[in-house]
């Protein structure tokens, strides 16, 4: 588009015509309605794990122990490595996935998760990744997180980050209080894709002119449905195939960094079967409260 002249004219001292020409910026392309961006949430909008967090929040507050944390962290860690064998096997991870949050009340876990999250995720939020979903959002079109967390928790980020909204693993409630099963599958691998999908259909979305972002190979349905791709931080498999496809790869980590970061990252794909040891000593305390 070109760009338009603005010509200024003045006088100097001695009353000649003095005049330049400003360039002004080009006015802002429309918003594309039927374009958005879905981004993933563990260690592509946050260092490390959601859930993670939120069990350390918890930990803090004396819900549950260290020790306890520490269990939950490697049985995430060895059910991803799983999942990744099993072509993404998660009828085992389904039936335990909300388990330790049976029992409570949905405001209640709202209103930890915004504790929570400025607390101790508020700071692990990448800045490079929070840049790209705004410029997202600049251009006018809607940005979506997608996460294998309950979407209660996705709903905080998104609202903390002036996001459009979140997808994520949604748990049954009665009353307002959880019953510890799912509604539908776990937000994790092809679950995503569909429910990208099924958000599409309801929002009027062109998917080919849609964006996502990922780190992990385990998103790749999600990231084939769009028209462009995006790799942040991405582990091995998806780096391998983000060169095949020639997709754009984003690494907002360095160094030292990113060693560190990565067993929290790696401890949770979502809510996993170690989040029933847990919840046992979770709502156990909370009980004898």
């Amino acid at each position: 588009m070109a760009r338009s002249r603005k010509v200024t004219v003045s006088t100097d001292a001695h009353g000649h015509i003095a005049g330049w020409a400003q360039a002004e910026p080009a006015p802002p392309a429309a918003p594309d309605p039927s374009a958005a961006a879905f981004f993933d949430v563990d260690n592509t909008m946050m260092q490390g794990a959601s859930i993670y967090w939120f069990a350390r929040g918890l930990a803090a507050r004396k819900y549950f122990t260290a020790s306890d944390l520490a269990r939950f962290a490697w049985q995430q860690l060895r059910f991803r490595l799983l999942a990744r064998e099993h072509a993404g096997d998660m009828s085992q991870a389904k039936e335990a996935a909300l388990a330790f949050v049976e029992g409570w009340r949905v405001e209640d876990v709202e209103r930890l998760t915004e504790e929570i999250f400025d607390e101790i995720m508020a700071p692990r939020i990448w800045a490079g990744t929070r840049r790209l979903a705004q410029r997202h959002l600049d251009s006018g079109e809607r940005v979506w997180l997608v996460s294998a967390a309950p979407v209660e928790i996705g709903r905080v980020i998104a609202a903390r980050l002036g996001l459009t909204g979140a997808i994520g693993t949604v748990a049954e409630m009665i009353d307002g209080v959880y019953t510890g099963r799912l509604v539908g599958d776990l937000m994790h691998g092809p679950a995503k894709a569909e429910a990208i999908s099924a958000l599409a259909a309801v929002e009027g979305l062109d998917l080919s002119r849609c964006a996502a972002y990922s780190d992990s190979a385990n998103d790749l349905p999600m990231l084939s449905l769009v028209g462009r791709a995006v790799a942040v931080n991405p582990d091995t498999a998806l780096l391998r195939q983000a060169r095949r496809s020639r997709w754009e790869v984003r690494d907002f980590r360095t160094g030292r960094r990113a060693v560190k970061i990565a067993v929290p990252s790696s401890a949770a794909a979502g809510l996993v079967v170690g989040a029933v040891t847990a919840g046992v000593a979770l709502q156990r305390r909370r009980r004898s409260d």
